[in-house]
């Protein structure tokens, strides 16, 4: 069987299993729309978490930018990492406890405000917004690739699939097909990782292969990350296990900046709060963190190890090669606009180096320009490199390059879009829930019947299709990028608010509002200036990326400023935080 017919096989079938789950699954009921019930076993919860968790930045772009970035790039890895530890251990049990359906209702509550519910509910929308967008790039890359449409359109197939089964089943038709996704996307992720170890190392597993000498070519013998470090130096690039210094490396505080933005940003992001709703009790939900941290460990783990040997792949397989001979999965990733060859020196030879191409991003055409390039209409920088590489189609293009068999593509195709579906669902759940659940019956109309909030809810979901399928096709960044701008506000709004409003009895509701609204619109600020009006990091070389860490001081810094000048909370909502931080047993808590 092709390519094609492998790919269309894999992914009907999956996406057939994804409605069919739905379809079971479909709710009538508020409480199976926005928390499943309540009913999720800890084993299913952790797998849904760990789908809902590991989007398409995870699967596609993560082992991507550590390919190029070698060892900067390993921040996404120990951010999003050690952001769910903190998320399990720190926050989850207590707002399990609290026993509240969204991150704004325990907003509202914590903080006795209705403005405070609001501000926390416009914060959800920006970030889960911000999010699914990355979600939708990756759709549309996969489907470009290897179901060879249109980005475009890949972007428009996935905004049906997603909001059928979400809008359909809600959260409980959610859970139970990323359970599904889970098996999908960690099983596409782990079969080209051995295969490939295998082949450059001998060692089965990815991550001892990872650190072992290579067994065939020109440089057996050697160990894999010596090998890259010379090939990086080599091609004008810093050694690949270089920290902060040579060519194109990140400064220290910049890497720290972000890796600290992931992590708190993971730690308030809501789509991953709500689940630990879905679950029985609190004991059920320190269990179910548990299993996830373990599914998500098997991911994680490997990412390094495939992200290194994909760059050695690709340098192998591309350097100083002729075009005319060039492979046909060069030629076909080519039609999709996210590789692209500009013979600047007309010797018909792909030259790779350190340096931009060409000067801005690439337009292509249809047709064939001299030697075979693609790339039109953008002038050539002054560097020797004649190739662009988008980072996200590393993990897709690996296995092609690698000269795996037609099934395992088409198995990786399918998982990058189960891990896409699975999280975009999740963040669509959560607009359409913070507009149905904390707006319109908590503030508007309490009298609202079940039928009206569901209408609304699943009304409010497609709007968000909507809008999360226009910033897919326009995307501001890699995947990976565009999630981090998510983590980025979701740092700078919720993880003060939630860690304030679970540790502090003191912190008010004039504090939370002023902090919220202060953190989010400095990160917001800063991002819009450099990502889009061409002003360059001006807070001490900050990017944009890690500029949330900058935005969740300020958060800190205003709501304990503001909460000291203003009057303590009541004393029922101080005995509430109280009865929801010691443990069971301990006092009043109770197992809610």
């Amino acid at each position: 069987m092709s390519l094609q017919a492998w790919t269309y096989l894999i992914v009907g079938v999956t996406f057939a299993l994804y409605i069919g789950i739905a379809w079971s699954a479909r709710v009538k009921d508020t409480k199976g729309f926005y928390v499943a019930g309540g009913g999720v076993p800890p084993l299913a919860n952790g797998m849904a978490t760990a789908a809902d968790w590991m989007s398409a930045a995870s699967f596609i772009s993560m082992a991507g930018m550590i390919s190029f970035m070698g060892y900067a790039g390993c921040m996404y890895l120990m951010g999003w990492t050690g952001g769910y530890v903190l998320l399990a251990l720190l926050l989850a049990p207590y707002l399990r406890k609290f026993g509240k359906f969204t991150v704004p209702d325990f907003v509202g509550d914590r903080y006795y405000s209705s403005a405070a519910r609001v501000v926390a509910l416009i914060c959800a929308i920006f970030v889960s917004l911000t999010y699914v967008a990355g979600q939708m790039r990756g759709v549309g890359i996969v489907f470009s690739r290897f179901l060879e449409v249109d980005v475009n359109t890949g972007v428009v197939i996935g905004m049906v699939l997603v909001f059928f089964y979400a809008g359909i089943g809600g959260m409980k038709g959610i859970t139970w097909t990323q359970v599904a996704q889970y098996c999908v996307l960690i099983t596409a992720f782990l079969v080209p990782a051995i295969a490939i170890s295998a082949k450059l190392t001998g060692n089965f597993l990815p991550q001892i292969g990872f650190g072992s000498t290579l067994v065939d070519g020109p440089n057996a013998g050697k160990y894999l990350l010596d090998t890259l470090n010379q090939i990086g130096t080599d091609l004008g690039f810093a050694e690949y296990t270089a920290a902060f210094s040579g060519p194109g490396s990140k400064p220290m505080i910049d890497v720290f900046a972000i890796t600290m933005c992931l992590m708190v940003g993971t730690a308030g992001l809501p789509h991953v709060i709500i689940r630990f709703y879905t679950v029985p009790t609190v004991r059920a939900a320190r269990i179910s963190a548990f299993y996830a941290l373990i599914f998500i460990a098997i991911l994680y783990t490997t990412a390094p190890a495939l992200g290194a040997f994909a760059r050695y792949t690709l340098t192998n397989v591309l350097s100083n090669a002729s075009y005319a001979t060039a492979p046909s999965w060069f030629k076909n990733w080519e039609k999709t606009g996210l590789l692209a060859w500009m013979d600047k020196n007309n010797d018909g030879v792909i030259t790779y180096r350190a340096g931009a191409p060409f000067k801005g991003k690439p337009i292509f055409s249809g047709e064939t320009g001299p030697a075979g390039q693609r790339l039109l209409k953008n002038e050539a920088t002054d560097n020797a490199n004649e190739l662009y590489i988008d980072n996200d189609i590393m993990v897709l293009a690996t296995p092609e390059i690698s000269q795996l068999p037609p099934w395992v593509i088409a198995l990786v195709a399918a998982g990058g879009l189960a891990a896409a579906l699975s999280t975009a669902a999740g963040l669509l759940l959560v607009i359409s829930s913070a507009i149905s659940h904390d707006l319109y019956y908590r503030i508007i109309n309490r009298e609202a019947s079940e039928q009206k909030r569901l209408a609304i809810g699943r009304v409010m979901m497609g709007i968000a299709v909507l809008v999360a399928g226009y910033f897919g096709i326009n995307p501001p960044g890699f995947v990976a990028q565009v999630v981090a701008f998510a983590f980025g506000l979701a740092s700078s709004s919720f993880f003060p608010i939630i860690v304030l409003g679970i540790f502090w009895k003191r912190a008010t509701k004039e504090g939370a509002i002023c902090g919220m609204i202060a953190g989010i619109t400095f990160t917001m600020v800063y991002i819009i200036q450099t990502k889009f009006m061409g002003v360059a990091p001006w807070f001490m070389n900050i990017s944009p990326e890690g500029i949330g860490t900058v935005g969740m001081l300020l958060n800190f810094a205003v709501t304990v400023g503001v909460s000291l000048v203003t009057a303590a909370p009541p004393a029922a909502v101080q005995d509430m935080v109280e009865s929801v931080r010691i443990p069971r047993g301990a006092g009043a808590a109770v197992d809610h």
